[in-house]
């Protein structure tokens, strides 16, 4: 199936399964401190914050060594900050998520893993292919 398709199509196409191996992976271990956290130790806020730390540090290196793997810069100043930028914009999405669920909407902490893992990776995707790993 691969070889049908043109070359830059087939670097996206092996990008996008690597970022969403990574992606789902990193989900996974976002849910689980997340709701641990939020459920027995702190505030679903909190939470959010501590979660996402553990998780963009591990994803840095993940997703430039591998799912951008030889597409786009180098590692360097400007690529980390762009990066940081990107995990920004993820980490105030699911911080928005968690507090309009957990806080006005009075739900359960789990109801901000449903948007964190399905809108929130698919954002940063984007961002991440256009501007930080061209």
């Amino acid at each position: 199936m691969l070889s049908t398709l043109a070359p830059e199509r087939q670097i996206m196409l092996r990008q996008l399964i690597r970022f969403g191996i990574v992606g789902f992976s990193l989900a996974a271990l976002y849910s689980v401190i997340y709701w641990v956290l939020a459920t027995y130790v702190m505030s679903p806020m909190a939470a959010v914050l501590i979660a996402f730390l553990i998780v963009v540090s591990i994803g840095f290196v993940l997703h430039s060594r591998w799912s951008f793997q030889g597409h786009g810069q180098a590692e360097d100043r400007q690529l980390k900050i762009k990066f940081l930028a990107v995990q920004t914009s993820g980490f105030v999405l699911n911080e928005l998520f968690t507090w309009v669920l957990t806080g006005p909407l009075e739900g359960p902490t789990w109801w901000p893993l449903v948007p964190s893992i399905l809108v929130t990776p698919v954002a940063t995707y984007f961002l991440n292919r256009q501007w930080v790993f061209r």
